[in-house]
């Protein structure tokens, strides 16, 4: 039944409970994805979304309408409520393109397990929508998180982005505009999206860089080649927006040295600002490695640690 389900067009329409429709391609799948990784690897598991009484979940709850587009998001939060809890939201990976906020499920629920309020939000893709509407979305539920924050005992204070690959690339971009007031020739909100830390598995920092390879899945999201927008590709660069106002960054990496890209730069500015990060690379893992296990648990220990420090929790 997997095989055939595999086989399906990448692109379909996905109708909302108001019978609206938008473009989305549901290439980049975890099914998918274990087992064209499980031929090289056959020794990984997909790591479930750990069913747990400790943590009480909310889902697609509406945080804005973008035209036909009801975007939402769900929400794993400890069932022992304490005051000013930590909260991360996570950024799903996909190329920019693909992908959906289910995939970041297992990480928030053990993120909630932690002690952490875990957000896993939409955002739109490229088909939909090209460059900056993504960092946009994603902005919003920053808002969303703050507006209620009292709901959730979630601390305004203390909010973590973590996305994995193109979420990864977001999540940088998140954290180091923090002030930024212009995207993509638009003027960009900023109140109360602010990122206080940075989790970031194998998202690229660059674009337009030697180590970089990105091309013609990145060009449909930045609407066009470098040659065309080279603009819009130094502008996405996350590397490109680094300054004091940056949040501390977890480089999370597998061994693939592509995903990588503007990496040891980045952290020579950060350095330069006395900003904290650090990094850990898991030996001989494929991109996604942070779909499976043997990786998962040992993942989740070093990204909890690495907040539970820079939060102070």
């Amino acid at each position: 039944m997997k095989n055939i389900l595999f086989a399906l067009s990448v692109f379909l329409v996905i109708k909302s409970d108001a019978q609206q429709s938008f473009p989305r391609d549901t290439s980049f799948n975890i099914p998918a994805t274990f087992e064209k990784e499980k031929k090289k690897r056959p020794y990984i598991i997909i790591a479930e979304p750990a069913v747990s009484k400790e943590v009480s979940v909310k889902k697609n709850i509406i945080f804005k309408k973008a035209g036909e587009h009801a975007l939402t998001l769900d929400i794993f939060y400890p069932k022992k409520k304490t005051k000013k809890t930590p909260a991360v939201l996570l950024i799903f990976g996909g190329g920019w393109r693909s992908g959906d906020k289910t995939h970041n499920y297992a990480m928030a629920t053990e993120l909630a397990k932690q002690g952490f309020v875990a957000v896993t939000a939409d955002y739109r893709l490229s088909l939909e929508a090209t460059y900056p509407a993504a960092v946009i979305d994603l902005k919003d539920a920053l808002r969303w998180m703050r507006a209620n924050a009292q709901t959730y005992s979630l601390d305004k204070n203390r909010i973590a982005v973590l996305g994995c690959s193109a979420g990864g690339q977001l999540a940088a971009l998140l954290g180091n505009t923090n002030k930024q007031l212009m995207l993509g020739g638009q003027i960009v909100d900023t109140t109360n999206a602010s990122v206080q830390a940075i989790v970031n598995i194998d998202g690229t920092l660059a674009f337009r860089h030697p180590e970089s390879v990105e091309g013609a899945v990145a060009a449909q999201w930045l609407g066009g080649t470098y040659e065309e927008r080279p603009d819009i590709w130094e502008e996405a660069a996350p590397l490109n927006h680094v300054d004091t106002n940056s949040a501390p960054v977890f480089f999370v990496n597998s061994s693939n040295p592509r995903f990588h890209a503007g990496r040891d730069d980045m952290i020579r500015k950060l350095d330069s600002l006395k900003i904290y990060s650090q990094i850990h690379t898991f030996p001989d893992t494929p991109h996604p490695f942070w779909f499976f296990h043997p990786w998962f648990d040992p993942m989740m220990k070093e990204i909890g640690g690495f907040l539970r420090k820079v939060f102070v929790y």
